[in-house]
């Protein structure tokens, strides 16, 4: 059998960048390359993105790619870079408590050493989990990370903005309730993704006991997102891509084939290529380089 000892301290090392002066800035990868990519510019740890990783297999996001081909992913990421890697499990797999924690063991089998958990329902009629049952499922896959000796970093998020849940007006404390029961439960940090304003976000800081993740993806977030320093100056501890970098990916591949396709001309790929970045990345994705400095 072979040793946690460094899974043990890769997830300490994760736990303590949320509790460092500045936050974390967790770039969300879909595959080995981007994964590489993201560590050599000097990303301290990476997650991963379930609809990235879903939308490169030619699945739609929400738990519809299977979860050993999920788990396939994270595997080769974590094995292709030396940095903390936190496994984006959605709603964790399973229907009840007992299947999630099976899962979260999956997860941390995988070599991950966080994971992300959405009280997310899919069903535009009950957007969200019952709290009683999100909370179960963090405490879950606590109970499974202690049960194997891994001190996973569950981040436990909840879309009652992004969703946009009952009524404007209570939602900030329906999220602070769901992530104060949530850290009670297990969660080392709390996630809140969708629009919020600079004001929103100072009160989550204050509300909730725990690390606050937000999440700087402009398809997600508010028209202007802010600052990785004026998020810092909120009492941010974590800030993560989600799906952006993969979305822009997808973005330019369709403007090449749009040009190339329809109108024969190669501006996007050219403007792309000029860049000495792109030889660049290139040698960042087979792992055989790193950023200069």
């Amino acid at each position: 059998m072979r040793s946690r000892d460094p899974q043990v301290q890769r997830a300490a090392q994760l736990l303590a960048l949320h509790h460092q002066a500045s936050p974390l800035v967790l770039p969300n990868a879909w595959d080995v390359a981007s994964a590489r990519i993201f560590a050599a510019a000097g990303a301290a740890a990476i997650g991963t993105t379930s609809m990235g990783i879903a939308a490169a297999a030619g699945y739609p996001d929400e738990e519809q790619l299977p979860l050993a081909a999920m788990l396939d992913v994270v595997a080769r990421v974590v094995a292709a870079v030396d940095i903390p890697v936190s496994a984006d499990l959605e709603r964790g797999y399973g229907e009840t408590p007992a299947a999630v924690g099976r899962s979260v063991l999956q997860v941390i089998d995988a070599g991950a050493v966080g994971v992300n958990l959405e009280d997310a329902t899919g069903d535009p009629s009950a957007p969200l989990l019952p709290v009683d049952v999100f909370v179960a499922r963090i405490a879950a896959a606590r109970d499974a990370a202690q049960a194997v000796g891994v001190p996973l970093v569950i981040n436990a998020r909840t879309d009652v903005f992004l969703a946009a849940v009952g009524d404007p007006a209570t939602r900030l404390a329906r999220a602070i309730e769901r992530g104060n029961r949530c850290r009670r439960a297990g969660a080392d940090c709390v996630f809140v993704p969708g629009g919020l304003d600079r004001e929103t976000i100072a009160a989550l800081v204050r509300g909730v006991d725990a690390p606050i993740n937000v999440v700087a993806n402009p398809a997600i977030s508010s028209p202007v997102v802010p600052s990785i320093a004026e998020l810092a100056a909120l009492g941010v501890s974590r800030v993560s891509l989600g799906s952006g970098p993969m979305r822009a990916t997808l973005a330019l591949t369709l403007q090449i084939a749009e040009e190339v396709l329809g109108e024969g001309r190669y501006d996007a790929m050219k403007a792309a290529l000029a860049r000495p970045s792109a030889n660049a990345a290139y040698a960042m994705a087979i792992g055989e380089a790193r950023r200069p400095g």
